[in-house]
């Protein structure tokens, strides 16, 4: 099932906010992926966090995709301004999700093409053993 086609199951009562995240360099999007999107999280600062619970929908442009990636997620943990550590930026954690395996599967797939497309297998190949190695 596809991420489009499985929004219903958020509920009827909560739409998901869909957040576009535009990268401009294959890179930056390496970073992200390797250091949160493939550990199933991501932090946003920010000084008005969501409330726990609330739904998104993140379109992903990344280089060399015609389309975006698409990955569902919601607010797990909110940090206010009061409640964060010296060491601590308020904000808050999303957890992604999907609906099962083959869906996270199909998401990773398409990074590995990428990274071999745009930076060859060699590299992509240790890319991969990086990531399996955080998770």
């Amino acid at each position: 099932m596809s991420i489009e086609n499985s929004i219903q199951s958020f509920g009827e009562a909560q739409v998901p906010i869909e957040l576009k995240v535009e990268y401009k360099r294959i890179n930056t999007f390496l970073s992200d992926y390797c250091k949160n999107i493939s550990r199933n999280y991501t932090f946003i600062k920010t000084k008005n966090p969501l409330p726990m619970g609330t739904r998104f929908l993140f379109r992903i442009g990344v280089p060399g995709l015609v389309e975006p990636l698409l990955l569902k997620g919601f607010v797990k943990k909110v940090i206010t301004e009061d409640s964060a550590r010296r060491d601590q930026s308020p904000g808050m954690d999303i957890e992604f999700i999907y609906d099962d395996e083959d869906q996270r599967e199909t998401l990773m797939l398409r990074v590995h093409g990428i990274v071999d497309e745009q930076m060859g297998p060699r590299l992509g190949e240790r890319i991969r053993r990086h990531i399996r190695a955080r998770q």
